[in-house]
């Protein structure tokens, strides 16, 4: 159910408690009934209804560069530094040289090769998960495939990937709204130590380049054909990309739908029923409890949006949860249901801006979702599970289950 009007007036994403955390869907829901652009602060918005987030995702009056916002936030730092190199917050020029090299080695094929791995991949963490008296779905599952597929994509080798999932944590938690010293502190000590190895593996590959087809660390520093190549700082930020956006998006994604199908029994039995819906169902739990909450872009020029007038740099915020559950575009949008069709969710963004490794996500989710139905009918939830507090990014810390 929805909250009423005195319930979001003043609302402000740094201020949102633990119930926010918990449950921010009925908030999401006063906000688009009576705020649907809402003031965070001065030239800062929210936007919360599914046709203004599309829209706007899809207008060329918005930038994603992101130094403006984050100056003040993290100062002359590895995080800054960072978090303006990578593809996901720049424009064009750097955003098309980067996103055409990622998508052209993420193509079908290289998919479709991927496949049988990521299938005896899984199998061998079920196989594991087995052995264990206390299984968490998160630690020993869901948390370890985005890892390995990633690592595999840049052809980390295996016995020095453990330090990757941490520092990918500490990056990411720094772009939550009011991020604190300790956090900062974190978020860029792993700058510095994931550049630091990454320099070693690049001198590694240009001695000894893989195969530029399928290994995506060898695309990178090769280029295109005849094409400009990334500079240093780009390349080795743009690696860091590539596992934050790829292990963050996945863990989520297979831990918030675990989560939702063991919660509400009738679908995971549907599933069981009816294995011909996992594609469908990943799509659904996108939508559902969407693994990447919130996004930002920068207005370059004055918009109307919502009914509202936005001056020339206003920062808006896109809630994509919120546009996610909207019931102007989604029927029952706070029920599960995964044979939903049709299915528009924006949970992998829109525009120029789509997720390039979206159909890497959606291979191993479609996979561990399978997998777990196939090998573990049984599946149920062992103890109360522990939500991760962040609000941009929305999964769980901990996910007990029994098998």
């Amino acid at each position: 159910m929805a909250a009423g009007p005195e319930a979001v007036r003043g609302f402000t994403l740094a201020g949102a408690g633990a119930a926010f955390v918990a449950d921010p869907y009925p908030t999401y829901a006063a906000l688009r009934e009576h705020a649907p652009v809402h003031a965070l602060g001065p030239g800062s918005w929210l936007v919360t209804r599914y046709d203004d987030v599309l829209a706007l995702y899809r207008d060329g009056r918005l930038s994603s560069d992101k130094q403006r916002e984050f100056g003040p936030k993290f100062g002359d730092s590895p995080l800054f530094e960072h978090h303006t190199s990578s593809l996901v917050f720049n424009d064009p020029p750097l955003h098309t040289r980067v996103r055409r090299l990622l998508v052209g080695a993420l193509n079908q094929q290289a998919i479709a090769r991927m496949e049988a791995g990521v299938l005896a991949l899984v199998d061998g963490l079920i196989d594991r998960l087995q052995g264990l008296a206390e299984p968490d779905l998160i630690e020993d599952f869901a948390a370890r495939i985005p890892v390995e597929v990633i690592g595999n994509l840049l052809d980390v080798p295996a016995a020095e990937r453990g330090p990757l999932r941490d520092w990918s944590l500490a990056i990411l938690s720094a772009l939550e709204p009011l991020p604190d010293a300790a956090v900062l502190a974190r978020g860029n000590a792993a700058v510095e130590d994931f550049k630091a190895y990454l320099r070693t593996l690049v001198a590694a590959r240009r001695r000894h380049p893989g195969d530029a087809q399928f290994d995506v660390l060898t695309r990178l520093i090769q280029g295109d054909i005849g094409g400009e190549r990334l500079s240093e700082i780009e390349l080795l930020h743009n690696c860091i990309f590539l596992l934050n956006a790829g292990h963050e998006t996945t863990t989520n994604l297979i831990g918030n739908g675990a989560h939702a199908l063991l919660a509400q029994r009738d679908q995971w039995q549907r599933l069981l029923n009816d294995p011909s819906l996992l594609g469908t169902a990943v799509e659904e739990l996108l939508r559902y409890e969407s693994p990447l909450q919130l996004n930002n872009r920068l207005c370059t020029e004055p918009l109307r949006i919502g009914g509202a007038v936005l001056p020339a740099g206003s920062f808006i915020t896109l809630a994509i949860g919120s546009a996610n559950r909207d019931p102007a575009q989604f029927h029952d949008p706070d029920r599960l249901d995964v044979a939903r069709k049709p299915n528009p969710h924006l949970a992998f963004g829109q525009g120029a801006h789509a997720c390039a490794g979206m159909n890497v996500a959606r291979l191993e989710a479609r996979i561990a979702f399978g997998r777990l139905l196939a090998r573990c009918p049984g599946l149920q939830l062992r103890d109360t599970p522990q939500r991760d507090p962040r609000i941009r990014f929305r999964g769980w810390r901990t996910l007990p289950v029994a098998l």
